[in-house]
């Protein structure tokens, strides 16, 4: 038997493919680029085969970003560049122009709205940060405050390109680490297990999602006054956290166990050396807003340190490797304990840490 014949017209729903949104200088010369260059901190310039040019400025946002700061911002990209801009991932927006005088008269619009050109090239750049108070369910702090305090004091290594290469900062609100692996990365680190409220426990949680959520089997069933419940095995947990999000009974933030821990060494790129995970340097920060100013004190220590002792092109962890850590502890002023010794072995000792395939 034939199968009826389609007498409607599919409507597509979904996202809208990414060319549509892409400048038509961008389009026209897609994967035909030759080169591109920094002609100043904050602006690039592409040059494709055909001989076109399309200009980049690039500036800093708070990225909580309100409206009226999106509209002016789309003002801007009316005015100089036909209403092509975009947001990176570490909350800078670029704005994207093929004629060369709307670079001087954007950047002098944008600076005036309080807004620093930067972030390209050898500099340090915006934070790449989680949601932290705003928006996150299990945030043990606030990733956007830590930001605005740590970039309040790197304002001129944004605008600037004084490093020995690019610097990749992140920061997250949680243990759970959403932010990523980067150079710099500051990380809430907790100190004690989670406490578990059994009243409240059975009404408001999920059982089996709590116990699966932890990614050490710490988390097992129990009976608690007669009620079903949760219990912690403190010997296995790592006090990541993740069960909280699972169930809000199983509470772990404190504003004196949740602390903060400063990670260093992450690369995501194949480029010269192969991908690497970070190493902890820094931990039990205090975690007091709103300025954080142990946490900032010890970025810039590192920064400080590596502007000084780096080589042209060499990364934080490329530049760690040569040096050796008891040089980097002895440079940067940072104490070492035998807690930051790496000896966790619940998982594999190797992991695939290159953008290579394997089978």
């Amino acid at each position: 038997m034939s199968s009826p014949e389609k007498k409607w017209k599919t409507v597509e729903s979904g996202p809208h493919t990414y060319e549509e949104a892409l400048h038509p200088v961008v389009r026209k010369n897609y994967g035909k680029w030759k080169y591109h260059e920094i002609p100043k901190p904050g602006v690039l310039v592409h040059v494709a085969e055909s001989g076109d040019s399309l200009y980049t400025v690039r500036a800093g946002t708070p990225r909580q970003d309100t409206v009226d700061m999106i509209r002016r911002l789309c003002d801007i990209a009316d005015k100089y560049c036909d209403g092509y801009l975009r947001f990176t991932v570490r909350n800078n927006v670029e704005f994207l122009t093929p004629k060369q005088e709307n670079v001087e008269p954007m950047i002098r619009e944008l600076e005036s709205m309080g807004l620093p050109v930067g972030g390209t090239g050898m500099c340090v750049s915006s934070v790449s940060h989680t949601q932290g108070w705003l928006h996150c369910d299990i945030p043990a702090t606030d990733a956007s405050g830590v930001v605005k305090s740590m970039m309040d004091t790197l304002y001129a290594e944004f605008r600037g390109m004084q490093m020995p290469n690019k610097v990749r900062l992140s920061t997250s609100c949680c243990s759970i680490n959403c932010g990523g692996q980067a150079d710099i990365a500051v990380v809430v680190k907790h100190t004690r297990p989670p406490r578990v409220n059994h009243d409240h426990l059975a009404m408001i949680c999920e059982l089996p999602k709590a116990v699966a959520r932890c990614p050490v089997a710490a988390i097992r069933p129990t009976v608690v006054n007669g009620k079903r419940s949760l219990m912690v095995d403190e010997e296995k947990c790592i006090c990541c956290g993740a069960c909280f999000g699972a169930c809000p009974a199983m509470e772990i933030n404190h504003p004196e166990h949740s602390k903060f821990a400063i990670w260093v060494g992450g690369k995501n790129s194949n480029a010269r050396s192969k991908p690497s995970t970070m190493s902890i340097v820094a931990h039990n920060l205090p975690n007091n807003p709103p300025r954080w100013p142990e946490v900032t004190d010890a970025v810039g220590k590192i920064l400080l340190a590596y502007k000084e002792g780096g080589r042209p092109w060499e990364r934080i962890g490329e530049w760690i490797n040569r040096i050796g850590w008891k040089r980097f502890f002895e440079e940067t002023g940072l104490t070492f304990d035998e807690d930051m010794i790496d000896s966790y072995r619940h998982a594999r000792t190797t992991f695939n840490q290159s953008a290579h395939v394997r089978f």
